[in-house]
């Protein structure tokens, strides 16, 4: 038997052998090019200029409770309980952290056990083992296996996983964010589709006065046929108007229903909303590079560059040896009673070096597609935060714009109902003319239903910014930071020999 030491140096000898063999495989000139923006970059001040700044402008979690609207708490509730797209994002979460799980257990030591009993007729050729004759053979064994991760490849695998499921769980915050805020708009719309019909049932009404008044004018002589056929088609359209926003009300409680994953009976039962009141416009001070930490959208994106580097490690780590051990003991014998002598046990014990030396090229292109798909989670990235920065930038631009809008639509409507109030006074006392007063009459309906519309859309603007400044999202204390993200990992090339 060769002394331990001289198998000492033999195994040494053999693993720098290996690690020279190595270089067979080479990773050379496959790198990732892309580089994440950075915050600073993207400038807003000019665009923000004269909104109010108040470091404590970011939203809350519960920012729709601003309102003040009990039912509307309720349902955004229902529908993050209830909603089939909330179980999908939570089972993709799930199944995130399951391959987080199997990645870590590739880095850990197996140990199996296992026992049989068997049967066989050797032939008479093999008279030593049985003679010719059925023999039974019982046997127990212990297994061990333990793939060394020698160059961290299987650290940055389970890392890679443990990133990618980091994702998936902001994703799911990013999913509860749309949702409730998809579920404020429709509550809005669907006051506002109130607000229609109410403006349409208005319209009917004076359109029925306006008739009733140019009846009694013609039977006395004093207006012409013409003139009642006229209002007779005001009133039909009229009708028409009142019948279509009957359909917006219930066409827009349908999407509230379906938001809350419910039948469309669940719309029969939604109270009517009024539209609220939004609050005064106020932004967060230095948006752009606190807007990072506040979307978890772009949060998740950011996981995923840094998930996408631990792959590229884990691939290079392939490119170079590794060390596993695995071993085997047990007991085998002809017969339970003989099983648990001590003459009748066995075990082995090896220790073996693997490495590439030719595959085809299967290696760089595991790691060609590991530096792509870096350079696709970065260029995600990118795309996400100018996305974010804009997106902010154009909600407040919009809210900004409708607030102005609001004003001015409300002194429109304020001239326009005076101006029809003078207008029947005249018509009444046969001093004004028919078509003076259908005139403003219709000035005034298109005047009410501005407003209407001007006061959903800032409704809705609002709760879009909201929204678009991160809906309240805090993430965990562990997400990487940007600087993280600009640096491509190349420990893999840096320990080659």
């Amino acid at each position: 038997m060769k002394p331990v030491h001289s198998m000492r140096r033999g195994t040494v000898v053999v693993l720098l052998g290996a690690a020279l063999l190595g270089g067979c495989a080479s990773t050379g000139g496959l790198r990732s090019t892309a580089t994440p923006l950075q915050a600073a970059s993207l400038h807003a001040r000019r665009s923000l200029a004269g909104v109010k700044l108040d470091s404590a402008a970011w939203p809350a979690t519960d920012w729709w409770k601003q309102v003040g609207d009990a039912q509307l708490d309720r349902l955004v509730s229902e529908a993050l309980a209830d909603s089939p797209g909330m179980a999908l994002v939570d089972a993709r979460v799930r199944a995130a952290l399951a391959a987080a799980g199997a990645a870590d257990a590739q880095r850990k030591p197996t140990l199996n056990a296992g026992a049989s009993v068997s049967g066989a007729r050797v032939p008479p050729m093999l008279p030593p083992i049985a003679n010719g004759h059925f023999g039974i053979i019982q046997y127990g064994y212990l297994s061990f296996k333990w793939e060394l991760d020698l160059w961290g490849g299987k650290r940055a695998a389970w890392q890679a996983a443990v990133g990618s499921a980091r994702a998936s769980a902001v994703d799911a915050q990013a999913a509860r964010l749309q949702l409730s805020a998809d579920v404020v708009r429709a509550y809005f719309n669907l006051a506002g589709a109130y607000t229609q019909r109410d403006l349409a049932r208005a319209e009917l009404k004076r359109a029925e006065d306006f008739r009733q008044l140019t009846q009694k004018r013609v039977s006395s002589g004093i207006d012409s046929k013409f003139s009642l056929a006229r209002i007779d088609g005001e009133a039909a359209s009229a009708r028409a108007h009142l019948a279509a926003a009957d359909n917006t009300v219930h066409t827009s409680g349908l999407v509230l229903a379906a938001l809350l994953g419910k039948g469309p009976d669940r719309a029969l039962s939604i109270q009517r909303p009024a539209l609220p009141a939004v609050p005064a416009l106020a932004l967060p001070s230095d948006l752009p590079a606190e807007l990072l930490g506040r979307r978890p959208d772009v949060v998740a994106a950011r996981w995923r560059v840094e998930a996408t580097g631990k792959d590229i490690k884990a691939a290079k780590a392939k490119f170079l040896p590794n060390v596993s051990i695995s071993s085997l003991a047990g007991l085998i014998a002809p017969s339970a009673l003989d099983l648990f002598a001590l003459g009748n046990r066995f075990y082995t014990a090896a220790p073996a070096v693997s490495l590439p030396i030719f595959e085809g090229g299967a290696l760089r292109a595991n790691l060609a597609g590991k530096e792509a798909a870096r350079d696709v989670a970065v260029a995600s990235y990118n795309q996400t935060l100018v996305r974010a920065v804009n997106q902010v930038a154009s909600q407040v631009d919009d809210l900004r714009s409708l607030r102005l809008q609001v004003q001015d639509a409300e002194s429109a409507r304020a001239s326009a109902a005076e101006a029809y109030k003078l207008a029947m006074q005249r018509y009444r006392a046969g001093v004004g003319s028919f078509l003076e007063a259908l005139s403003v009459r219709q000035e005034l309906i298109v005047a009410e239903q501005q407003l209407a519309a001007v006061r959903i859309q800032e409704s809705g603007a609002w709760a879009m910014l909201n929204a678009a400044l991160g809906g309240g999202f805090q993430p965990a204390p562990d997400a990487p930071a940007l600087a993280n993200t600009t640096t491509n990992p190349q420990p893999a090339d840096k320990a080659r020999p």
